[in-house]
């Protein structure tokens, strides 16, 4: 039998061939890896987002909620893709994806709501989406974090970002070809984050942030500046605020639709990010001369009963240096001795007293005090402000005079002045500050019996301690510089500042420094407002206000 068409009936056989040699190479060669492929298709693992750890104040009132972020993840997709993918959604829609069988589909992760909002911004930070720099180069490398994964950033979620964080869960999760679910095969359930307990006062912070809000002068707004009160004896920060703030809220949630307001808040000129207590360097005016008295006195330049006269003026040739009361009334101040001269804040007693001390001396005990370098707070984006050195050439009698008020080149954060008062206050001892007390369920005040501060002794006198002391009483009582504060009970010690700084409208910084008891301190509270006027009248009323929820 003849063939007809014998290329047709050969290129039959060559095709038969090769399908029979695909599919022995398919099923036998590379059946194992393919039936591998084919159940990875069938089984997904699917993230169970573990909890973050809660943050309480010192009464252990929660200060964060945690919450559900629902987001429907396209089919097919696993956890090795991308969360950019996903959108968020709403719980209801998430509620219809599961009654669907679309679990799969379905990604729970765990958000913040910050409860007080803007009055513990800084204090607490808020939570953003990891980078791809931080998933090479983790923070906590025991945790594992993937592209869109929530990180805390500034604060305490920041700093305490491996306590807080949990270790997630997982669960494996069969699907048909449609992406439904067909049942769960396992599951590791997760770990949550170690709570924190931290030493500020919930109710105190708001009340130093409204104080902010309400500063004389700034009615459209929070006022720039900040607000520092801590407990002297332990270095424990009872309130930390910083003016303008923003909403946590809205940074946590950072929806498409929010993303405007966000923008805003990046463009907002009072830079409500910028953290002032921590981060802004001023020059402290006269609350400086607290560093002068106790220079003059350990040094033994000045006694209890040195008295120098108030001539309104000294005039070193052509440059004056005056005192405010002169400047403001054409009258002096007489012969005066150092407790007279720390309540009235006379310059020119100051001006003489840092000539016999010296420049170089009153550096030294800045840095004693513990300016010019970082504090050591627990929160991130702590700068040391700075002293000058008057070891330079153009370093002149001048410049003594500023330094010994506060002024020239030296800068400080409002922590570092309310360290400064806090070492009067707790009779000689530098305590760094902290704000986190515990990652267990006692509250601040037990842990703080359980642990022992980090205070250095800096041996002053106790004639140093008693003069300065008195000093600050007086400028509280009538005849002071303080008369917001002038019969507060219980009675108080302070100093009041007003700052020059290189403003063409020639404006300067209003602060104030005070303790009370006077005669046994609980409380340092420190307030600056930026270009906000007379120290007196304008962050007095602030540091009233946060005295009176202490001791309410």
């Amino acid at each position: 039998m003849k063939w007809r068409f014998p290329f047709l009936y050969l290129a039959l056989l060559l095709t038969f061939g090769i399908l029979a040699f695909r599919l022995f190479n398919l099923t036998v060669l590379e059946g194992s890896h393919n039936r591998q492929l084919a159940d990875e298709q069938r089984v997904r693992l699917h993230k169970i987002s573990a909890p973050r750890g809660m943050i309480f104040d010192q009464n252990s009132q929660p200060l964060v909620r945690n919450i559900p972020i629902f987001k429907e993840c396209p089919s097919g997709w696993d956890e090795t893709q991308e969360k950019s993918q996903c959108k968020t959604i709403t719980r209801e829609e998430a509620l219809k994806l599961e009654v669907q069988g679309k679990d799969a589909q379905l990604l729970v992760e765990i958000g913040r709501e910050y409860l007080q909002k803007e009055a513990m911004a800084h204090l607490l930070g808020y939570l953003g989406e990891v980078t791809a720099d931080e998933i090479a180069k983790p923070k906590c490398p025991e945790k594992t974090y993937q592209l869109g994964d929530l990180v805390g950033r500034t604060g305490i979620e920041e700093q305490y970002e491996c306590f807080l964080r949990g270790v997630d869960g997982a669960e494996l999760i069969e699907v048909d070809t449609h992406g439904l679910t067909l049942r769960k095969i396992g599951r590791r359930e997760p770990v949550a984050g170690q709570d924190i307990f931290l030493s500020v006062d919930a109710s105190l912070q708001q009340a130093a942030y409204e104080a902010l809000k309400m500063t004389k002068g700034y009615p459209e707004g929070v006022a720039r500046g900040a607000v520092v009160a801590s407990d002297p004896k332990t270095g424990q920060i009872l309130a930390l605020v910083s003016g303008p703030s923003y909403e946590p809220n809205l940074m946590a949630r950072a929806d498409a639709e929010e993303a405007g307001k966000v923008e805003e808040i990046f463009q907002d000129p009072g830079k409500p990010f910028f953290n002032r207590a921590t981060s802004g360097s001023y020059p402290p005016g006269s609350t400086f001369k607290i560093v002068t008295s106790a220079a003059a006195l350990e040094e033994g330049k000045i006694t209890a009963e040195t008295k120098i006269e108030d001539p309104g003026q000294i005039v070193i040739g052509q440059y004056r240096f005056a005192n405010w009361y002169f400047t403001s009334s054409g009258k002096t101040e007489g012969s005066i001795n150092l407790v007279r001269a720390i309540a009235r804040s006379t310059d020119t007693f100051f001006y003489k007293v840092g000539e016999l001390v010296g420049a170089t001396k009153l550096v030294s005990w800045g840095k004693a005090f513990g300016l010019g370098r970082p504090s050591g707070i627990d929160l991130p984006g702590e700068i040391s402000g700075f002293l000058p050195d008057p070891t330079t050439t153009d370093w002149f009698l001048g410049n003594t005079y500023h330094l010994s008020i506060g002024q020239g080149s030296l800068g400080v954060t409002p922590l570092q002045l309310n360290m400064v008062a806090s070492v009067i206050a707790s009779g000689g001892e530098l305590c760094q500050p902290h704000v986190a007390q515990q990652t267990t369920r006692l509250s601040a005040r037990q842990a703080d019996n359980k642990q022992q501060s980090n205070c250095q002794d800096l041996k002053l006198k106790p004639e140093t301690l008693k003069l300065i002391t008195e000093g600050m009483k007086g400028a509280c009582s009538p005849g002071g510089t303080a008369g917001v504060l002038f019969n507060f009970n219980p009675p108080v010690a302070c100093k009041t500042g007003t700052a020059e700084f290189n403003d063409p409208k020639g404006r300067t910084h209003a602060w104030l420094t005070a303790f009370a008891p006077a005669d046994n301190p609980e409380i340092v509270v420190t307030a600056l407002v930026e270009a906000g006027g007379e120290g007196s009248s304008v962050a007095a009323p602030i540091v009233k206000r946060v005295l009176e929820e202490y001791f309410r």
